[in-house]
């Protein structure tokens, strides 16, 4: 079969994720180990393969056991009672999180600090939302849609944050309901413009091929978002998290095939799949 296959220059890591790999792996390459609080990434291929260089990764409980030894604090961040455990437990922080989460995070500080009534829009147990949450002493009010917003009683005038890496086009939309219903909203547009661009790019790219292979590791929430996208402007869209998931008959011969993945797909795995799908 003969397959024209094009990889979206856009896609890949964000800088974030760049910056926080670059970083373990120069000091696997001179340690040889290095324990990271939590994935380093939401791709199992790609950890497998930091794995494979040394890189332990811990959760929280195993870190309140650890001592003397040095943590890698990945992109998404952390809130301040890991900091507070790391210098009671001797261990030192080799802090990765990325510049755009640590702005938010000042920001949500200091708008606590002026006990300003906090809203996050944002995902339910993710670690960067965590980390946020962590900045108001988790007293902050964190929702994933309008409808649950709604069903807290809310101040005349609130403060609004966002997630990093939610739509700016949805974060607008509940600013613009909020303020329909009456109420003063003080809207801190905080979304990573990396990330939340990735979504129009995307619907340009998957509209200039007859098919679509999505590369993401299932727990990606990013990748969630985007392969939707991708899918609902072009139905012939396949999810993959590896190259041993792809099938001959989703293609045909002299198809024209793009592949793209999420902000923690590596590109090396989107090269993987665009030589398997050349030697199908």
């Amino acid at each position: 079969m003969q397959l024209n296959v094009v990889i979206d220059p856009g896609s890949g890591f964000c800088f974030g994720v760049v910056y926080a790999i670059q970083m373990a792996e120069d000091i696997l390459e001179e340690k040889g180990y290095l324990y990271c609080l939590g994935d380093i990434v939401h791709n199992d291929e790609e950890i497998q393969r930091l794995q494979q260089q040394g890189l332990r990764i811990i959760d929280h409980a195993q870190l309140k056991e650890l001592r003397n030894e040095a943590v890698l604090i990945r992109a998404h961040g952390e809130p301040p009672e890991t900091y507070q455990l790391a210098l009671a437990n001797n261990l030192t922080l080799i802090d990765a999180s990325c510049p755009v989460v640590l702005k938010l995070q000042n920001r949500i500080k200091s708008s606590y600090d002026k006990q300003e009534p906090i809203y996050i829009y944002g995902k339910h147990g993710h670690a960067e939302v965590l980390g946020l949450l962590g900045q108001t002493n988790n007293k902050a009010v964190v929702f994933e849609n309008m409808e649950e917003l709604l069903q807290h009683e809310l101040p005349q005038k609130i403060t609004l944050y966002s997630q990093t890496t939610k739509s700016t086009d949805s974060f607008y939309n509940i600013k613009k309901q909020l303020e329909n219903r009456g109420l003063d909203v003080v809207a801190n547009d905080t979304i990573c413009r990396q990330v939340s661009n990735r979504d129009k790019e995307l619907r340009k790219f998957a509209t200039q091929y007859d098919k679509i292979v999505f590369v993401s590791g299932k727990k990606s929430s990013n990748g969630k978002v985007l392969y939707e996208v991708c899918k609902s402007t072009n139905p012939a869209t396949f999810f993959v998290s590896s190259t041993k998931e792809l099938q001959p008959d989703w293609f045909a011969n002299n198809e024209s095939v793009g592949i793209c993945g999420a902000t923690s797909t590596p590109m090396w795995l989107m090269e993987e799949v665009r030589n398997a799908l050349l030697q199908l």
